[in-house]
């Protein structure tokens, strides 16, 4: 079938499912053929006035729909798959953006064979530069993730990883632009502390990241190259990435980033 013929449900349409919902309909799918759920009649009616989409029961979208995307939070992942497995037969693509959810925790709720794709995508798609790292459950074909791939390409990039590697690439990328805000915040208070006005520091740094991030995507050159290529001998900048080594945080990044996999790996248990 062809994809933007095929009717998809966004079930739980925060911010990330509008984002999602937004990119289809710029790539091409009929608003017709697409469905959403919500808590609130409130967010129902902005989002049918905005994108002309329909606005459904949980129930009806299972009914209905060819593809569901499930854009739930983990903790509310099991008690909506209660609500939907009475409604889902096996030849409905399921697909869950949830942290930790695994596709096995899905399947074990849904119809046998039922095909499942997990992904992990990140609030860039907000920006249609978002980085969703996509993984085939055990009845999913690579046509199933072609369909993911179609869908949350409108958005930004995909990539595909072995399941085993989700939790990696949920800490990794998945969590990956708060490390970076977290950056530039600390950056603009030592900006503050060096005498520049906070709205100055902000744009200062703002620019130098995303003039940074367009050489590492454009270059080709790794990062040690970009970085010894601003670093010159007995200059500024290798007198602050002294101190950097010397406060650790290198090391610390890592840590960090570890913890955010065992995160992951607890959200699966559901120890939420």
């Amino acid at each position: 079938m062809n994809r933007m013929t095929q009717t998809v449900a966004v079930l739980g349409t925060g911010k990330i499912g509008e984002a999602l919902l937004s990119g289809m309909i710029r790539a091409g799918w009929r608003a017709a053929d697409l469905l959403v759920t919500t808590r609130r009649h409130e967010r129902a009616e902005e989002l049918r006035a905005r994108y002309g989409v329909r606005t459904v029961t949980n129930a009806e979208a299972a009914k209905n729909a060819d593809i569901l995307i499930l854009a739930v939070k983990p903790q509310d992942m099991g008690r909506l798959l209660d609500e939907l497995a009475p409604h889902i037969s096996a030849d409905r693509l399921v697909i869950t953006t949830a942290a930790g959810i695994t596709t096995g925790f899905i399947e074990d709720r849904l119809t046998e064979g039922t095909p499942v794709v997990r992904v992990m995508p990140n609030t860039p798609v907000l920006v249609d530069e978002g980085m969703s790292v996509i993984s085939a459950g055990s009845h999913a074909t690579a046509a199933h993730l072609d369909h993911a791939e179609e869908i949350f390409g409108g958005v930004g990039k995909t990539a595909r990883v072995p399941e085993s590697q989700q939790d990696a690439a949920t800490a990794l990328s998945g969590s990956g632009p708060a490390y970076f805000y977290f950056l530039v915040e600390a950056m603009t208070d030592a900006g503050i502390l060096l005498g520049l006005p906070r709205a100055q520091a902000h744009d200062l740094i703002v620019q130098a990241a995303i003039g940074a991030a367009v050489m590492l995507r454009d270059s080709g050159e790794h990062p040690v190259k970009l970085r010894e290529a601003v670093t010159s001998p007995a200059g500024t900048t290798i007198s602050a990435i002294r101190e950097l080594e010397n406060h650790g945080v290198r090391a610390a990044l890592i840590a960090a980033l570890e913890a955010a996999r065992d995160r992951s790996r607890e959200l699966a248990t559901g120890n939420g």
